[in-house]
């Protein structure tokens, strides 16, 4: 099994699930480990098996997508979810980003599409849907302007994670590249984050973006 490549699927459609079964099972790198068919049993599936990668549907019967992303991050899981939708509105894409999801893709994407994003999601980048990015980065620039957010309150090494936050890297990453421990990056997102008045960091990474900051690949 690969290590660092291990796939959970959390979605109600069994044909959708089946789809991207096989998708995966194309890419010898990648390994699906579980899927679920509701977000309780999601849940409990990504407690029990600790993927690094939740693929997660938005409109689900019962326990919708909101609801289980908030439910794994208040686990405390590491797994690296990313919305799996047919949802392009901009309040789906705004609530499911500050509950914590680490991208936001659309089901009609190319299957080559979808495998380079799950690898982009693996590497620690965050990834949008090419055609949401400009929805996502208004929404934030319209509440940033209301609310006044300031850089200038950051501390130097607050701003230098900002920027590397805007570069789509994760806490590991940024961590090697400014030679401090990941537990360190963790309490300085945290910070960062409560003084810009942000709930997530892909909140935090769009507005860096659209401040200028140079954006990841």
């Amino acid at each position: 099994m690969s290590e660092g490549n291990r796939i959970l699927i959390i979605d109600d459609h069994p044909l959708f699930r089946k789809g991207v079964s096989q998708l995966i099972a194309m890419a010898p790198h990648l390994q699906l480990i579980g899927e679920a068919s509701s977000g309780e049993v999601g849940v409990a599936k990504v407690r029990e098996l600790d993927p690094d990668l939740i693929l997660l549907d938005l409109h689900m019967k019962g326990m919708n997508g909101i609801e289980t992303l908030k439910a794994i991050r208040e686990a405390g899981l590491d797994g690296r979810v990313v919305i799996l939708t047919v949802s392009d509105h901009a309040d789906d894409l705004v609530a499911a980003i500050r509950s914590g999801a680490d991208g936001y893709l659309l089901k009609d994407m190319e299957p080559e599409d979808l495998l380079a994003a799950i690898d982009q999601t693996l590497n620690g980048s965050t990834v949008i849907g090419e055609r949401l990015n400009g929805m996502l980065a208004r929404a934030i620039r319209e509440e940033a302007t209301a609310s006044q957010r300031d850089a200038a309150t950051l501390t130097k090494r607050e701003q230098e994670i900002l920027d590397g936050l805007a570069q789509g890297l994760s806490n590991k990453l940024i961590a090697r590249d400014l030679d401090i421990t990941e537990a360190t990056v963790k309490v300085h997102v945290k910070n960062l984050l409560k003084k810009l008045g942000f709930r997530s960091r892909l909140e935090a990474a769009v507005w860096a973006v659209g401040r200028g900051a140079k954006p990841g690949n």
